[in-house]
């Protein structure tokens, strides 16, 4: 499967809902897991009212960890595996 651009404008490179994943790969804070949510082009965006951040940006993934932890995270930290 070829990649594709969503969301954050990050390639997705096969990421999809029920892949397995390392989180924040390559780093001391990798985490294995398995994509359960994709908020697609609904992520990405925070929520600003009157100049204030009422809400930081969506993340584009859903990831429940190993351990049953569920974090959210954007395509930039996540590889297949």
């Amino acid at each position: 499967m070829g990649a594709s651009k969503r969301g954050n404008n990050v390639p997705d490179n096969g990421i999809a809902v029920g892949v397995s994943v390392r989180v924040y790969p390559d780093t001391d804070r990798e985490r294995l897991g398995v994509v359960v949510e994709d908020f697609g082009e609904s992520a990405g965006l925070s929520v600003d009212v009157g100049g204030h951040t009422i809400a930081g940006a969506a993340r584009r993934w859903g990831v429940q960890l190993g351990d049953g932890d569920l974090v959210f995270v954007d395509s930039a930290d996540l590889a297949v595996g």
